[in-house]
């Protein structure tokens, strides 16, 4: 389902995603009924957490990169 996910440093989603995983092994016609709808919304919920934290650390680590750029370059300028 999510395979980037199934590695030994992501392991904040996997008892949930192993959850949906085993409703699906059930068959079709229980994921037809809509039986698996609850363990998906749990996945999906937690997936966007997952998301959200990523993206606050990328925001935070950019930031801290055009920093240093604006840094460098401003001492480009102030040298020529």
């Amino acid at each position: 389902m999510h395979p980037h996910l199934h590695t030994k440093d992501n392991t904040a989603c996997e008892e949930v995603m192993n959850i949906l995983d085993e409703c699906h092994a059930r068959g079709f016609m229980w994921k037809a009924m809509g039986m698996c709808n609850g363990a998906k919304t749990q996945v999906n919920k937690c997936l966007r957490a997952q998301r959200l934290e990523r993206t606050k650390a990328n925001r935070e680590a950019a930031k801290i990169k055009n920093k240093e750029i604006k840094a460098k370059w401003a001492e480009i300028d102030a040298n020529s």
